[in-house]
């Protein structure tokens, strides 16, 4: 619990922390349909406006959780072992254990609503967690390669690539991550 009665940056820090907890342990404990702004205010000893000061949404909030390594631990970099198919696979099974972690496509949908609700919240993610960046940077080894075209348009792969796990996440029906990978293979060979 945090003490409302200090002052200073201390209890500024205290409280941040306090509720980046609380909405860990929420989340893990009920999931995201049910993590509320008001359970996490009470849960970290703070009131809503607190929250509030931080984060402008429910999904601001669980982005930034995330980025911090709060939820599900994910490493985002693409692997170079030198068959850019091979890593470019590996690191999408990586990725697609998301879905299948507990509460992991409820976090993906909570991360694209939150991202297409603000568009600050989408340039944060992309910016700490660097998957597109990461993915872009393998795409262009593959050039150097010669495992990918010269003229490969590597931004818009990247994006198709992640166009595809962003629709997987939002399907609520049986997951296919297979044909994700499928789709992947279709894009990459030559």
């Amino acid at each position: 619990m945090v003490n409302e009665h200090r002052s200073g940056p201390v209890r500024s820090t205290a409280a941040r922390e306090a509720i980046l907890d609380a909405t860990s342990r929420l989340f893990h404990a009920q999931g995201y349909d049910r993590l509320t702004i008001e359970g996490i205010a009470k849960e970290a000893g703070v009131g809503k406006q607190t929250i509030y000061r931080w984060w402008p949404s429910r999904g601001a909030l669980i982005a930034d959780c995330l980025v911090d390594g709060r939820l599900i631990p994910v490493d985002f970099v693409v692997p170079d072992t030198g068959d850019l198919l091979a890593d470019v696979e590996s690191w999408l099974r990586s990725v697609l254990s998301i879905l299948e972690a507990p509460q992991g496509d409820a976090l993906l949908r909570s991360l694209v609503a939150a991202a297409a609700d603000d568009a600050d919240v989408g340039v944060h993610l992309s910016e700490s967690l660097g998957v597109e960046q990461h993915l872009s940077e393998r795409l262009r080894g593959g050039i150097r390669d010669g495992q990918l075209p010269a003229d490969a348009p590597v931004a818009q792969i990247g994006r198709a690539i992640l166009g595809a796990i962003i629709v997987e996440s939002l399907g609520r029906e049986a997951r296919d991550s297979g044909a994700v990978v499928e789709l992947v293979g279709y894009l990459l060979r030559r």
